[in-house]
């Protein structure tokens, strides 16, 4: 069982590379989703809500959260090669899966900040920027958790700029390879 990491900046395509996992037979389990449901519960933006947890509860609290989420599903014996964990954003993060599953490795997506934002515009999830100052203040949140040092020094790289079958093909060529 391979678990892998996926890092980069809200619109860069993370979530795509959870499409294509899980049509590969991939779990994905998205650490985003697990702020998005306390910032629900909270009746707060997740950004605020991603960043009081780590004030409350300290820097592994969202990592911390997941990995027990994939060590239950695989006390489960669930049926996938590849367990895909989307949104990781710390170096700490990092440390921390690569602490709890031997050969964990990190796949980091890039794109520019114009395509990022225009991709979010349409996208139009409620907690994405809909103008480019916020769009920039959310940018400067992630780049505070380390998101970074995260897409820096990631074991694999994927820029995506061009179209989506373009894109498609040089994911389906990473997930073949933790697929192997």
């Amino acid at each position: 069982m391979n678990v892998i990491g996926i890092s980069g900046l809200p619109g860069s395509g993370k979530s795509y590379i959870s499409k294509f996992a899980i049509d590969k037979g991939a779990i994905v389990v998205n650490m985003g989703d697990c702020v998005r449901e306390e910032a629900k519960k909270r009746n707060e933006d997740s950004r605020v809500t991603a960043i009081k947890l780590r004030e409350e509860f300290g820097k592994y609290v969202v990592a911390n959260l997941t990995i027990n989420k994939i060590k239950g599903l695989l006390n489960e014996n669930v049926n996938s090669n590849l367990i895909v964990v989307e949104g990781i954003r710390s170096p700490y993060e990092v440390e921390l899966f690569k602490n709890n599953f031997e050969d964990f490795k990190i796949l980091s997506v890039f794109s520019s900040p114009k395509t990022r934002f225009n991709r979010l515009k349409l996208r139009n999830r409620v907690d994405d920027s809909q103008n480019f100052e916020d769009f920039k203040k959310r940018d400067l949140d992630e780049l505070s958790f380390g998101i970074g040092d995260v897409i820096s020094t990631s074991d694999y790289l994927i820029i995506n700029e061009d179209d989506l079958d373009s894109y498609k093909k040089e994911v389906n060529r990473y997930l073949n390879l933790f697929l192997s």
